[in-house]
């Protein structure tokens, strides 16, 4: 299985020790379910993108300190990738600014939540089963690190789940595309690092809060497991 990761954003520096940059993170997490996916990278923030769609089997959107609706010129070729990715009937599987990017670029809608900051630990409520839901849960915990949600879903989507704070944590588009907004790639460690570089931006009884909620147990690797079902299923 050829993966594409389409980057999206890069791990600062001072925080490179802790689990690498986003092309360390992915592999490490699909290498426990998924040890024969073979990984290439696409540094599309900095206009890096496939030649042609036909490159990967499945393509991966990284999260982002950018905004789906930002209007730089790379994030317009993405909406304009990921169309092609729909039309080519290839696998995509969104995560978080990736998540936003299957909506916004497929008609929906993408906004900054009344809610503030989505952080630490949220627990994804599934509201529908899937077959590639192996194992099968009713819920799964998940780190977050959002402000923007996905506020409107484009055609021949299923919203998936869903949480107190995130209405559309989850959803498919076809049979082939589906999003989350969390971070099954982030080990805990850099999740808390990244809350405590941005207490001013988050808020301190928010980061307070998201740091405490590190101690619940978390579902990483069953979504991993989910999401290469996914694929695998249909690629």
């Amino acid at each position: 299985m050829k993966v594409g990761l389409l980057e999206c954003d890069h791990v600062r520096s001072e925080l490179l020790n802790i689990a690498g940059d986003y092309r360390e993170m992915f592999p490490a997490l699909f290498s426990a379910v998924a040890p024969e996916w073979e990984f290439t990278f696409y540094d599309v923030c900095n206009g890096h993108f496939p030649s042609s769609v036909n490159e990967c089997d499945v393509y991966i959107c990284t999260g982002s300190k950018s905004s789906v609706y930002d209007e730089d010129d790379w994030i317009f070729r993405l909406k304009d990738f990921l169309k092609q990715i729909y039309q080519s009937k290839k696998v995509y599987l969104g995560v978080c600014f990736g998540h936003q990017m299957l909506a916004e670029a497929l008609g929906g809608k993408v906004e900054k939540s009344d809610v503030g900051w989505c952080v630490g630990v949220h627990t994804f409520q599934m509201l529908q089963h899937r077959k590639w839901m192996v194992p099968a849960l009713p819920a799964v915990n998940l780190l977050m690190m959002c402000q923007d949600q996905v506020m409107k879903l484009p055609p021949d989507s299923t919203l998936l789940a869903s949480t107190p704070d995130c209405p559309v944590a989850m959803f498919s588009v076809g049979e082939r595309m589906v999003g989350v907004q969390a971070h099954p790639e982030f080990p805990k460690k850099y999740d808390q690092a990244l809350m405590e570089l941005r207490v001013e931006r988050i808020g301190a009884t928010k980061v307070a809060l998201g740091i405490a909620s590190l101690e619940l147990p978390t579902h990483e690797i069953v979504m991993a497991e989910w999401l290469k079902n996914f694929a695998e299923s249909i690629a």
